[in-house]
Parts: structure tokens; C-alpha cells; sequence
């Protein structure tokens, strides 16, 4: 008998996994198929709701795991050394199966360890599995990677996707396996889960993803490209944390829409997942991108930073009702409409001209459905210094996109409740409105609410200057 090691990562589910399906098709009667998920402290963040949403759907997955008799092992510490002390133990051990990274951290931890696994002579299966299309599926004629969004949407359209395999009854043994390094494993995993205090419900697991699925595709899809841009209507899809933490099947949401009638939704929410392949894309080929601008030119850009601006912002204290309330809907959810993602990040690099770095850094600890390509992708786009990036001239300004996006101040009014008795006329700009009517609704703008912390109209003229200045 020899043993066959299941090693999850961003996979929690055991429907349509790859790696889990293949390991399943290859492995006879005699195999031991052991299952494991190891906790490197190396990656771990303090006081960040990413990683405390990411170990509650971990958690779940544990625990449904254990009610169809599968024991998920959990080893902790530093990763090579885990693998040695792990192949000590099982002499027997000659495979390893995992849904791979092909970006960022995970890119390289991969690298790392499948020398060390081809070393020990244990057989390597690693698949593609987060995303419809690979880092290398999608190629210009010539061999070379797109660099535009536009043309790589023109040739991921037309490429045939992975079908959706639903798993079927799970007849192999995977029952728990007594050894010393589980059982640590176990109790530090325990101990994390005990320090978790999320503010707000965090509903995770495959058979919330699904319900979430279904929901969207049947009540939110074909009118997703209207109602996607108005945060109080919210009718975005809310899938993107489960397919973050691999609790869906990118090939599930893809087989849902393929379901239904076409529409400008469906056709909308199709290129949104081909924005997701191409960012993480884009960070394969540009792996140092968290911290270095993808565009040359702009690699030397002098960022403003006052501490007490970068605290306003991120506190949602600015004075712009619509940068305030995506802010503050970010600290008490943990998550941000998609449409306000934009208008904060433009602001804090445009109107403020604070480091993009330091946003993407504050959204990676809030945000519960943090995905690095995507989110840096997202930040390097608003400060212009990305690929296929918005021009550096297009500003954002955050009292007309409240206008159109908030047009009634309701988002506004859930979120600042200072604010929740200003007049439509002023819920926009409340430092515009006369002393009379604030103190008629007991408001005092500049006290229980702050004045804009900077002059819109001045600062688009300087940052102009600046990228002009910077780039030539």
C-alpha cells in the first residue's frame, strides 16, 4: 500500500476540484489517500478580516468534510520543513496532488516545492483550476502576451472552456490518520479559530456559494449591466469570495450562465470573468507588480502622504459623502460595491496623491474577497500606472459619481447616518448647505460630519501636472 497526499489551498470544496477528481480517477483500492491543508504562519496577517473570513470558510470546510467521513489534516509551520518531517513519517509516500498557483506567492511556494517533491522521488500532479483560462492559454498570434484588455477578450471568447464535472459519491478511504504532526496541526488551526472576532455574518461553505449562484443567475443576471453601478440596489453578483477561497467552481458560474437566454447582463458579467483571467495574467507576467508600477515611466512618481489624510480616507472622514460611505461600508463588511472600489481609489491617488501601494495594502487586510491579481490589477488601473490602465487625465470626481450612482443619497444615508436627515439638494455636497437647514435637521457640518478634506477642482490641475512632470 502506498499513500497518496490531497493538498488544498485556495480549493475548499470537493466538487469539480481538479486536482481532487484526478487523484480520485488514479488511485486504486490499495492506495491511502490522506488529505491535507498546511498553515504557513508566513503568510498570516494580523487583524485583517481577508485572512479571518478566509480560515471561517476553511473551517467549514473542515467540518463538512468530517461529516462525509473525510479527514482534512492540517500541518503548521514552516512549509519545507513540514514536507520533510511529513515524508519521515510515510516512507510509503510516492504522490502529491494540488490545484497550483500560477502567480504571486503561490507561483513561487509551487516552484519550491515541486524540486523538493521530484527530489524525494513523490510524483507531482498539479492543475489549473481557479480560472476558465491558464496564464498561457491566451496568446497573441505571434507568441506573446496581451497587454490590452479589448483584444484578449476577442480571443478568450472564442477559446472552448473546461466543462463543469460534478463530482460524484466519494467512495475512497480518507479517514483521519493519527500522527504527531496532524495533531499539532489541528490544535493551532483550533487555536486561530478561537482569535477570530469577525464584526459581521460571514455566510461561506459549497452550499452557500450555490445558493448565492442560483440567486444571482436567476433574479440578478440579465439586468446586471444596469443594476451593477448603484451600490444601494447592490445588485452585483457576490460571488467573488467563494471563488477567492475556491468554495465554487469557476467552471460551475461559467455552465450557469451558459444555461440561460443570452442578454446584455449575461454578456456583461461574461467579460467581468474575462477581466479575471486577464489580471491574473497580467501578474504572471508582471511578478513584481504589488509593489513595483507595471508602466516604467511612472516607477519614480514623488506620492504625497500625510498620515492624517491617508486615516481620513481610510476611516471614511474625507467629506465626500460617496468616498465616505464606501469606506465605511468596507470597515463594517469587510466587503465594497464594485463601482465604489473605483471612485475610492481614484480618490485616494488622485485627489489625495497617496501611494496606490498603500490602498491596495489597506484593502488587502478589509476585504473579504481578496484576490491579489485582481485587486492589484484594480489599483494600478485607478492610479494609471497599470496595464491597459485608465489615462492619467481621467479623474474621477466623487460629487458627480455619487450623483449618478447615489442619485437619492440612499447608499449614503445607510452608511453615514450624520447625514441620514440632509436634503437630497445637499446629501452630495453637505458643506454647500446654509447654517439654517443644518441646524433645522441637527447636523453641524465640520463637527458631526467633516468638511471636504481637499478642493476637487485644484487638485485635478496638479495631479496633472504631476504625471506630466513625472513622465516626461
Amino acid at each position: 500500500m502506498s499513500k497518496t497526499i490531497m493538498w488544498f489551498r485556495k480549493d475548499l470544496r470537493f466538487d469539480d476540484n481538479t486536482a481532487f477528481n484526478k487523484m480520485l480517477e488514479n488511485s486504486t483500492d490499495k492506495d491511502e489517500l490522506v488529505c491535507i491543508f498546511q498553515l504557513n504562519p508566513v503568510q498570516f496577517l494580523e487583524e485583517s478580516y481577508n485572512q479571518d473570513s478566509f480560515f471561517y470558510s476553511l473551517l467549514t470546510f473542515y467540518e463538512q468534510a468530517k461529516a462525509q467521513n473525510i479527514t482534512i489534516h492540517f500541518l503548521y509551520g514552516d512549509l519545507e520543513d513540514n514536507f520533510i518531517e511529513l515524508k519521515k513519517a510515510f516512507q510509503d509516500w510516492n504522490a502529491v496532488y494540488f490545484n497550483k498557483d500560477e502567480r504571486g506567492f503561490g507561483r513561487e511556494r509551487d516552484q519550491k516545492m515541486i524540486a523538493f517533491f521530484e527530489h524525494n522521488q513523490i510524483q507531482v500532479y498539479s492543475y489549473q483550476d481557479s480560472h476558465l483560462h491558464g496564464v498561457q492559454e491566451i496568446k497573441k498570434p505571434t507568441g506573446e502576451s496581451y497587454k490590452v484588455f479589448t483584444p484578449y477578450f476577442r480571443k478568450w471568447i472564442t477559446m472552448p472552456k473546461r466543462p463543469y464535472q460534478r463530482t460524484k459519491e466519494i467512495d475512497h478511504h480518507l479517514n483521519e490518520i493519527n500522527h504527531s504532526l496532524f495533531s499539532e496541526g489541528e490544535k493551532k488551526f483550533k487555536q486561530i479559530i478561537e482569535q477570530i472576532d469577525l464584526p459581521f455574518d460571514y455566510e461561506c461553505g459549497e452550499a452557500a456559494a450555490e445558493s448565492y449562484l442560483k440567486d444571482f443567475v436567476k433574479n440578478h443576471l440579465h439586468d446586471y449591466q444596469k443594476g451593477r453601478d448603484y451600490p444601494y440596489s447592490d445588485q452585483t453578483s457576490k460571488l467573488s469570495r467563494f471563488l477567492r477561497t475556491g468554495e465554487l467552481s469557476i467552471r460551475k458560474v461559467w455552465y450557469a450562465l451558459n444555461a440561460e437566454p443570452d442578454s446584455d447582463g449575461r454578456q456583461t458579467f461574461i467579460s467581468e470573468l474575462c477581466w479575471r483571467d486577464f489580471y491574473n495574467m497580467i501578474y504572471f507576467e508582471n511578478p513584481k507588480q504589488k509593489t513595483q508600477e507595471i508602466k516604467e515611466k511612472y516607477r519614480k512618481l514623488h506620492w504625497n502622504y500625510t498620515q492624517e489624510s491617508f486615516e481620513r480616507w481610510k476611516n471614511g472622514q474625507t467629506g465626500f459623502p460617496i468616498v465616505d460611505a464606501g469606506m465605511r461600508q468596507l470597515n463594517q463588511t469587510g466587503w465594497m460595491h464594485n463601482r465604489l472600489r473605483m471612485i475610492v481609489a481614484s480618490f485616494l491617488t488622485k485627489d489625495l496623491m497617496i501611494d496606490w501601494r498603500m490602498g491596495e495594502k489597506y484593502f488587502q487586510q478589509k476585504l473579504i474577497d481578496y484576490d491579489a491579481a485582481s485587486n492589484i490589477g484594480g489599483w494600478q488601473w485607478a492610479a494609471s500606472t497599470g496595464t491597459d490602465a485608465v489615462p492619467y487625465f481621467r479623474i474621477f470626481n466623487p460629487t458627480t459619481q455619487g450623483e449618478k450612482f447615489d442619485p437619492q443619497g440612499d447608499f449614503i444615508r445607510q452608511f453615514i447616518p450624520e447625514l441620514k436627515n440632509v436634503p437630497n439638494k445637499y446629501i452630495h455636497e453637505p458643506s454647500k448647505m446654509p447654517i439654517e437647514i443644518q441646524r433645522s435637521i441637527d447636523v453641524s457640518i465640520g463637527k458631526e460630519y467633516p468638511t471636504p478634506i481637499v478642493d476637487h477642482g485644484k487638485i485635478r490641475s496638479e495631479i496633472l501636472e504631476f504625471f506630466k512632470t513625472s513622465s516626461s
